[in-house]
């Protein structure tokens, strides 16, 4: 089948490249030049694993290729994805669809007779509607359907490819028909398939997303009330999660959500739902919204705290920038709120991340960054790990002790080995974990047993050399490949 993909930021790349890899003839259409040329040399324009190897095999294939020119795209074919962007409005929690209005009344005028436009973009219940009525006044054949994606960023191809369920919303039996044909290498190993209207297919994403933002922030409240009470988090969600009716997924506790779907998502949702009068039924999302912004509070305070009450001169290094490991993406990220935070409380910051920095220094950049972890936490007071990273996993703490001023860290994602950072002398802080056993982070040089390098170690340590940071790795092996993106 021929088919095209409207707008190539993640959800359009990944489309575009998995439809092709699925044996459909495809191409994307972007207005940005540099993009469309990046993706015709087969190079990922941002860090999604396995991206880059699917785009060499399918346009060297010739089934995918990338133009600026929806003319050639209503040529092209008559199935054409919409997955443009639908960030929050600059003037309120709502979504902003002037990128969809933009690639339909461009596309419009192209369309042949009979065409379907399927909209994979997240929106507000009642998008699809709209469109459809817009396109009547370009062209009146042409039909439209809503097809959400629920990729994840960090593994968007496997989501594509073998994904948990396709839902769309269709308003005739031959959209429907359309879609089984177009997805059919899916439907073939028995992926679930919801044939439904537009409307529930335009809130089945909706709701999926503010469930999980929904139990993200359950188990944020429950390291609140155990920081008030004395109590373990992390054994909380252990023992809760493994009630099956319950489940472990997205029962992390720690910094909490971000990106650039979960908090415009949950806003967007509950600002439609007060404009069709069922406001009350979703006003719980504000508390859901207001624990996770909290969470970030919380962990600049816990800093502050083990500084000794004030950030103002204190250095900060900070492990992470992208807000999830495994992708570049900054917006808004957890960890750069937090970076941002400490600046603004007077400390000096420096942040270090493995594919995010060019990202992030282009989003934040009064703050400073570090490519190699050692650099990052050259001389730090404390140390905060605010991205789940595997490199940050592998740090061996007893070398890390020798880089530092004073041995504390923040453990904002609760995903490090408390006991082997605190047997290399470390105190270890974490959000509803008021328990941890602590050590003086200020005490005697750190061997990898309790105490640890004195107070003005430098950089480089007694021995005038920067020992390994990462385990079985030289601390110059932190060079990390970077990229940009934009719409």
């Amino acid at each position: 089948m021929r088919i095209t993909v409207v707008g190539t930021g993640y959800v359009g790349a990944v489309h575009a490249a998995c439809m092709a890899e699925i044996g459909h003839q495809v191409l994307g259409v972007d207005i940005d030049r540099d993009r469309v040329a990046r993706l015709n040399a087969a190079r990922a324009p941002m860090h999604e694993p396995g991206l880059d190897e699917l785009l060499a095999r399918t346009t060297a294939s010739g089934r995918l290729r990338f133009t600026t020119s929806l003319a050639e795209a209503g040529r092209f074919a008559r199935v054409h994805f919409i997955c443009v962007g639908t960030p929050q409005r600059p003037d309120g929690p709502a979504a902003d669809l002037r990128y969809v209005d933009a690639a339909v009344d461009g596309l419009g005028p192209h369309l042949r007779p009979g065409s379907l436009v399927v909209g994979k973009s997240t929106v507000p219940v009642g998008t699809a509607a709209r469109v459809a009525a817009r396109l009547r006044r370009t062209a009146p054949t042409a039909e439209v359907a809503w097809n959400p994606e629920f990729l994840r960023e960090g593994s968007a191809v496997r989501d594509t490819l073998w994904p948990e369920r396709l839902v769309v919303g269709v308003t005739s039996d031959r959209a429907d028909a359309t879609l089984r044909e177009l997805y059919g290498p899916m439907l073939s190993v028995g992926v679930p398939f919801f044939s439904t209207d537009p409307a529930t297919a335009e809130l089945v994403k909706v709701a999926a997303n503010s469930f999980l933002a929904t139990k993200i922030s359950f188990i944020n409240a429950m390291a609140e009330v155990c920081d008030a009470a004395g109590a373990d988090v992390t054994t909380l969600a252990e023992a809760i999660g493994s009630d099956s009716r319950i489940g472990h997924l997205f029962l992390q506790p720690g910094l909490g959500f971000g990106g650039s779907c979960f908090p415009k998502d949950i806003r967007a949702f509950t600002a439609r739902a007060e404009e069709l009068g069922a406001g009350e039924a979703v006003a719980f999302l504000h508390q859901v919204d207001a624990i996770n912004t909290r969470q970030r509070l919380r962990t600049v305070e816990l800093a502050r705290r083990m500084v000794g009450g004030s950030l103002e001169g204190r250095a900060a290094a900070v492990l992470g920038a992208a807000f999830k490991p495994e992708s570049d993406d900054v917006r808004d990220s957890p960890a750069l709120d937090v970076a941002a935070a400490l600046r603004r409380r007077g400390a000096r910051v420096r942040v270090h991340d493995p594919e995010a920095l060019d990202n992030a220094r282009s989003a934040y950049p009064e703050l400073q960054y570090a490519h190699g972890i050692p650099e990052a936490c050259a001389g730090a007071d404390v140390v905060l790990h605010l991205t789940p990273w595997q490199a940050y996993t592998e740090i061996d703490p007893a070398a890390l002790a020798h880089v530092v001023r004073a041995r504390a860290l923040v453990d904002a994602r609760n995903s490090l080995d408390a006991t082997v950072w605190q047997r290399a002398g470390w105190t270890v802080r974490a959000l509803g974990r008021p328990r941890l056993h602590t050590a003086d982070p200020h005490g005697p040089a750190a061997n990898g047993t309790p105490g640890g390098g004195a107070r003005g170690t430098t950089a480089h340590g007694a021995g005038g050399r920067a020992p390994a940071v990462a385990a079985g790795r030289p601390s110059g092996a932190f060079l990390w490949r970077n990229s940009c993106m934009s719409w």
